[in-house]
């Protein structure tokens, strides 16, 4: 796994070790995003043999793919933030000058973080009851629902962690706002 220049390990300081931990966490998170995608592609692939050419029902596949699917979603979430793959409007931020470009990056970062660390809550509270209450689907399959759900909170928490790391790169000067380089 390779992490992006600016998040390379440095001789510096645990905040900056803290940076390249999240980072190399959001990395490997994205290469389980990655290893998921790829499980639904055979899995489909593997429903449409065994229907198509079998001429046989199929009992997990369709539900097996849609929460692999919504899982590296979730998954991904940090490994995209990480390589500021997110959609964004960055106009402006180039039309601002450095020192304001400064502080829109910081509130957009403390809203940011505010939202998913109330996504975090509701995640972990949602997976928490479909563990203590041992949901089920209502398919044949019958998969306890805490498996598929335990994306949701480990999902927005690593992206939490993302943000955490973006703010302090920024703090320390390993990184610009909205990595746009100073006018």
């Amino acid at each position: 796994m390779t992490l992006p220049n600016q998040y390379s390990e440095g001789n510096q300081g645990i905040q900056h070790k803290f940076i390249y931990a999240v980072s190399w966490l959001s990395t490997l998170s994205g290469w389980l995003a990655a290893v998921m995608i790829v499980a639904a592609v055979v899995i489909t692939c593997q429903m449409i043999f065994v229907r198509s050419i079998l001429n046989l029902s199929t009992i997990w596949q369709t539900e097996a793919v849609v929460y692999l699917m919504i899982s590296a979603t979730l998954m991904g979430l940090p490994y995209v933030q990480l390589l500021r793959g997110h959609v964004n409007v960055d106009l402006i931020p180039i039309l601002l000058p450095a020192f304001l470009r400064k502080y829109l990056y910081f509130l957009t970062l403390v809203l940011s973080v505010s939202i998913v660390l109330v996504m975090v809550f509701y995640a972990f509270e949602h997976w928490y009851l479909a563990y203590e209450r041992n949901w089920r689907s209502d398919t044949v399959w019958g998969i306890k629902l805490w498996i598929p759900y335990l994306a949701l909170p480990v999902g927005f928490f690593l992206l939490l962690l993302q943000l955490v790391a973006d703010f302090s790169a920024v703090l320390v000067g390993k990184d610009t706002p909205f990595g746009l380089e100073d006018k």
